[in-house]
């Protein structure tokens, strides 16, 4: 039987969500967890694949910042663990785990406890719209970055090619990671399908996938 492995890189999905269902609460977790998995089956759709040929839904993603910075102006003491953003990661991954053939699949937040500049005020700075002396807390944000997450993309994608569980496999992302791991799906017969939800790819990627996807609506 034909069987699909869709995989969802959850900081990606969730950056571009606002942009493509405009229309919809991005604050409200159910909502999007729906999404997640309404958006898996008009893959299946698209490709005339019946919902029986799902195989499971991977989705990955950090828990969210769980401590106290200092802030970078004011010094006033902020609790990331009780801000509306993690908040609502608590509950988006609760109710992944609630959706039918879903995996949650979470890696860690690697965090060295200082502050940088938001892209946008990078920007502004740079084209002298904002001054360092008009700078403020809004302008900063923590230092992190996730880690372990394209570490375990690449290994469900192994997982999935070796144990002959799955012959074709959708990620949904927007950078180049997974090259080595498509390298790998495709050389042993997967159908690797690239889903970056409208967003642009460098044109050397099309080499690495068998084809290229996007089902959510497209932004103007």
């Amino acid at each position: 039987m034909q069987r699909t492995a869709i995989l969802v890189d959850g900081a990606f999905f969730l950056a571009r969500y606002r942009k493509v269902w405009s229309d919809r609460d991005a604050n409200d977790a159910r909502t999007v967890a729906k999404t997640v998995f309404g958006m898996a089956l008009e893959h299946l759709k698209a490709l005339d694949r019946p919902r029986e040929s799902l195989y499971r839904i991977f989705f990955y993603d950090c828990p969210p910042l769980d401590k106290r910075f200092v802030r970078p102006i004011s010094g006033d003491s902020v609790d990331f663990g009780r801000t509306a953003a993690a908040e609502f990661r608590r509950d988006l991954h609760d109710q992944l785990r609630r959706q039918r053939k879903m995996a949650l699949r979470l890696g860690r937040l690697a965090e060295r406890g200082e502050w940088k500049l938001k892209y946008n005020a990078l920007q502004q700075l740079r084209d002298g719209d904002l001054h360092s002396d008009d700078l403020g807390d809004e302008h900063f944000e923590p230092d992190m970055r996730q880690t372990q997450v394209d570490m375990k993309i690449g290994i469900d994608i192994a997982a999935l090619t070796y144990k002959k569980l799955v012959d074709q496999i959708i990620l949904v992302a927007g950078d180049a990671d997974f090259i080595p791991a498509a390298k790998l799906a495709r050389y042993e017969g997967i159908d690797f399908i690239l889903d970056p939800m409208w967003q642009g790819i460098a044109p050397d990627l099309h080499e690495h996938i068998d084809g290229l996807q996007s089902v959510c609506p497209r932004p103007f």
